[in-house]
């Protein structure tokens, strides 16, 4: 009789084992669902890996103002590096076909080196700073906006974008959108005409008038 027990009772828990795999399967499936139906995590923004240390830093950024006086845009000058999170996220949102669309007909973009400026001793090309006379760069990515005359647009806040991989899409649109918006009392347009005016042909004279 007491053989008899015993086998009830390993059958039973044998059963109850079953369940309990079969609860704990049914549990794990759930979370593997609810995983695969989470959105992608707000982190995966897009990189890029533009700053190049061996180029002629004065040379690009000469080039990108002449460009930029001849089709009346701005020049965006982002001072950044490879190694940099924030300095590579901002050139990734900048190579998306959103931002190239809006960027194109507004601006010229130059990416700068500039090493790591903040050791000292380690920076590079901070002289692009004292000349077009913005703040001390401390971080990285540092970002000028630029008239075609070389005047600085955004000076009291070139240095915030340290922080360009927390930004949104959204905000970082649309920062750049406002700013390449044209603006009569900013130089912008006098500073475009000055430089192709040193270019342009002089008119040949009007005749003179003739007298009845």
């Amino acid at each position: 009789m007491s053989g008899f027990f015993a086998l009830i009772l390993l059958l039973a828990a044998g059963g109850q084992q079953s369940q309990d795999a079969t609860d704990a399967t049914g549990v794990q499936n759930d979370a593997a669902d609810k995983v695969a139906e989470a959105p992608a995590e707000d982190a995966a923004h897009p990189e890029a890996f533009p700053y190049d240390e061996d180029a002629d830093a004065d040379a690009l950024v000469d080039a990108a103002l002449a460009r930029a006086a001849a089709a009346n845009k701005r020049v965006i000058l982002v001072l950044g590096a490879n190694w940099c999170h924030d300095s590579r996220i901002l050139a990734g949102w900048f190579e998306t076909e959103r931002f190239a669309e809006m960027l194109e007909p507004l601006y010229e973009v130059v990416y700068i080196d500039v090493g790591v400026p903040q050791r000292k001793g380690k920076g590079r090309n901070q002289h692009l700073i004292k000349r077009f006379k913005g703040k001390k760069q401390k971080n990285t990515p540092y970002v000028m906006v630029l008239s075609p005359a070389g005047k600085l647009l955004n000076r009291k806040d070139a240095r915030s974008w340290r922080n360009a991989a927390s930004r949104s899409e959204d905000e970082i649109f649309g920062y750049f959108a406002d700013f390449g918006e044209f603006r009569r009392d900013d130089s912008f347009a006098k500073g475009s005409k000055r430089l192709l005016m040193r270019h342009q042909p002089t008119p040949p004279p009007e005749p003179p008038m003739t007298l009845y």
